[in-house]
């Protein structure tokens, strides 16, 4: 399925514009391009640590010669992180993540955070660097206690398809108890499909299935929510409504 056909499917149900976060050198072209080709999507550009035993030693290097250009709708470093769940070697893993954590200071943009069994060291990291730019932290599914210490460090926490889930009960209770005006929503399309879409193939169309839930655990109206929400994603990554 070509950009053009997936955006016009997700436009019906009101999904406007579009974050598209990349995985590492291996898609930075595409991500660029169609980014560069589709005035209603931004993107990332980092290197994900799945994909770290994949890249050259001059990823990083390659990575900062694409800022150094600096797209226009490059909006976020991402997506980058620590997962200490995955067989690659942490000190790669931190070390990646430092040079991104640097290039997003120099050249002012956000993080979208993948962190698996990672917390603490993330949290370490970016306070050793003294990191003020932000971002999100991608699919969250840890703590109440551990949500406001990203908040703190203004970090938004994004909330995906988890939350549809009747038996992610932690998650589903964490995310109704924290501000709205720090939230973020995401679809992570193609990967983690709503709950009753198991085994099937993500899609940003069913975001509104999303906010229905977050409203339904708030307690809050779905346009109410709709709304911060926007206003959250447009500030986040530095874009003009």
């Amino acid at each position: 399925m070509g950009a053009d056909h997936y955006i016009r499917e997700a436009n019906p149900a009101g999904v406007g514009k579009f974050l598209l976060p990349s995985i590492g050198p291996s898609n930075w072209q595409k991500v660029i391009t169609i980014g560069e080709t589709n005035p209603n999507v931004y993107f990332g550009l980092g290197v994900h640590p799945y994909f770290l035993n994949d890249c050259s030693q001059g990823a990083l290097e390659e990575l900062e010669a694409h800022l150094k250009a600096l797209p226009s709708r490059c909006v976020a470093i991402g997506e980058c992180g620590l997962d200490f769940a995955i067989d690659v070697d942490r000190l790669k893993q931190e070390t990646s993540f430092i040079l991104q954590l640097k290039l997003a200071q120099k050249y002012q943009l956000p993080l979208i955070v993948h962190e698996r069994k990672s917390y603490n060291r993330l949290i370490q990291l970016i306070k050793q660097h003294r990191f003020e730019n932000g971002g999100v932290i991608h699919g969250f599914s840890g703590s109440e206690q551990q949500a406001n210490e990203w908040i703190k460090l203004g970090f938004y926490i994004g909330v995906g398809g988890t939350i549809t889930y009747p038996r992610a009960q932690k998650t589903r209770t964490t995310i109704s108890r924290l501000p709205l005006c720090h939230l973020l929503l995401e679809t992570d399309a193609p990967d983690m499909p709503f709950h009753g879409r198991q085994g099937s193939v993500n899609h940003s169309k069913y975001l509104p299935t999303l906010l229905n839930e977050l409203s339904l655990i708030r307690k809050e109206s779905r346009q109410s929510i709709a709304s911060q929400l926007w206003e959250n994603s447009h500030k986040v990554f530095g874009i003009c409504e």
